[in-house]
C-alpha cells in the first residue's frame, strides 16, 4: 500500500527534550543527572514518566506545577534550538514529495502554541490538549486517520516510543515507523511491535528515501 501522509509525534521525535527536562530538575531542586537516572530507571520498568516527579515530590501534580513555573515566568518552553536537525528538512522533503505531513503528539496547548509560531512545513498539528485525547487512546489515532484524509493502511506513524506511538498506532491499522533516540528509543522493549514497524531509523534524514522506496517513485 502506498504512503500518502506522514505523522509525527513532537517530543524526542521531533524535539530534543534534553534541556526542558534539565529545568524540571532545577524545578524540582535535585541534580539534572540524578533525576536523569530515576527517569531512566522509571522507564526501563514500564513506568509513566510521571512517576519520577513522584520519585521526588509524593504527590507532585504536573499540570499544577506547570501552571506555578508560569506564573514565576519559568514556564516550559522549547524553540528552534531545540529541534532535533534532521526534524526541518524531514519535514520539508516529505512535503514536496506530494505526502500529507503532520504533527501530533501529547502537547499542551501551550507547547501547541510554540509548534505553531515555529512555522514548520507542515499541513497539520495535532496536541491532545487540542483534541481532548491523549496516547495511547485508539481515538487519538483515529483522529491522525481523519486529518490524513486517507485510509490507515496510507498513514505512516514515526515515533519513538513503543509503548504510547507504535503499539497504539499498529493497532489503529497504521503503518509505524521507529526512530531510535532520546530515553524511550533506546530503553524500551516490545520486540512483536519493533518488527512490525515498516522502518527504523536512527536519523529522520534516512525517512525520505525510504518513503520514496517503498512508494516506488
Amino acid at each position: 500500500m502506498r504512503l500518502e501522509a506522514v505523522f509525527f509525534d513532537v517530543g524526542e521525535t521531533l524535539v530534543d527534550e534534553t534541556r526542558e527536562y534539565g529545568t524540571w530538575a532545577d524545578w524540582l531542586g535535585v541534580p539534572r543527572h540524578t533525576f536523569s537516572a530515576v527517569f531512566g530507571a522509571v522507564i526501563a520498568r514500564g513506568g509513566d514518566y510521571r512517576d519520577t516527579f513522584q520519585h521526588f515530590r509524593p504527590g507532585f501534580d504536573l499540570k499544577t506545577e506547570r501552571e506555578r513555573r508560569a506564573g514565576e515566568g519559568q514556564a516550559e518552553t522549547f524553540g528552534e534550538e531545540n529541534l532535533y536537525p534532521d526534524a526541518r528538512p524531514c519535514l520539508a522533503e516529505l512535503r514536496e514529495m506530494g505526502l500529507r505531513v503532520g504533527l501530533a503528539g501529547n502537547q499542551t496547548a501551550r507547547a501547541e502554541g510554540i509548534l505553531r509560531a515555529l512555522d514548520l512545513p507542515v499541513d497539520v498539528i495535532g496536541t491532545s490538549d487540542g483534541w481532548g485525547v491523549e496516547k495511547p487512546d485508539a481515538s487519538f489515532f483515529d483522529r491522525v486517520v481523519a486529518e490524513a484524509g486517507c485510509p490507515a493502511e496510507s498513514v505512516l506513524y514515526v515515533g519513538d516510543r513503543l509503548d504510547n506511538d507504535i503499539r497504539p498506532a499498529q493497532k489503529a491499522g497504521l503503518r509505524t515507523a521507529l526512530v531510535r533516540r532520546g530515553p524511550w528509543g533506546h530503553i524500551l522493549r516490545d520486540e512483536r511491535a519493533a518488527r512490525a514497524c515498516l522502518f527504523h531509523v536512527d536519523s529522520l534524514a534516512e525517512l525520505p528515501a525510504l518513503i520514496r522506496k517503498h512508494n516506488g517513485d
